[in-house]
């Protein structure tokens, strides 16, 4: 499948998607050019969207329906590494697209939240994993996080580029970023459960892209 019939595919399954088709095809873009130039995306929630950025990560950074087996030439380099251990992850190891979810640093969060400011720890983690070139994915069911806004300010000083995944009526998220998808729905439940086939759908098109 093209990474287009992904989409369509998706369209097709949750009709209500259809107004924010193109926002989600140009995530898809941002995302697909950061990749192409050596990038990587750090994805920002809380809650249920922390959750959700762990769970993008996980899709990212393994085979999600593709095998993504190594290179040749890195097959070869790992033999020359270790010959006793190389054929096992030649045969084990899966290409990843390099994602970060900002939860997952419990010291480092704990420590800033002690030591600095609570709301500033995903800004701190931006200015110190991010790069131009990179891309910041935000997920707020409201869109008016404080400290996905504070990373969003910090990811546009960086010269990197921001997704976001919102709901409603986009909030300051919604706003601020270059490429916003709005789910039609006003409950923050309803809006989570729009946002996981549509990230779904982002990690399939770019596994058919790069893989």
């Amino acid at each position: 499948m093209q990474p287009r019939e992904f989409l369509d595919e998706l369209i097709e399954r949750y009709p209500v998607l259809e107004p924010v088709k193109e926002d989600i095809w140009n995530v898809y873009k941002l995302m697909e050019e950061c990749y192409a130039g050596g990038g990587k995306v750090l994805i920002a929630g809380n809650g249920g969207s922390s959750a959700d950025a762990e769970h993008i990560v996980g899709e990212l950074m393994k085979g999600f329906k593709k095998t993504r087996s190594v290179t040749e030439d890195f097959a070869e380099r790992l033999r020359k590494a270790d010959g006793e251990r190389a054929e096992e992850l030649i045969q084990k190891l899966q290409g990843g697209l390099p994602a970060i979810s900002l939860s997952s640093h419990p010291a480092l969060c704990t420590a800033y939240l002690n030591d600095v400011d609570g709301n500033l720890i995903t800004a701190q983690q931006v200015y110190g994993y991010g790069k131009e070139g990179d891309v910041l994915l935000g997920i707020s069911t409201s869109g008016n996080a404080k400290n996905v806004m504070y990373a969003v300010a910090v990811a546009k000083a960086k010269g990197m580029k921001v997704a976001a995944l919102t709901g409603n009526n986009g909030g300051k998220l919604g706003k601020a970023a270059d490429v916003a998808v709005i789910v039609p729905e006003p409950e923050t439940y309803r809006i989570q459960e729009f946002h996981l086939p549509i990230y779904h759908a982002l990690c399939l098109m770019l596994e058919e892209r790069f893989f």
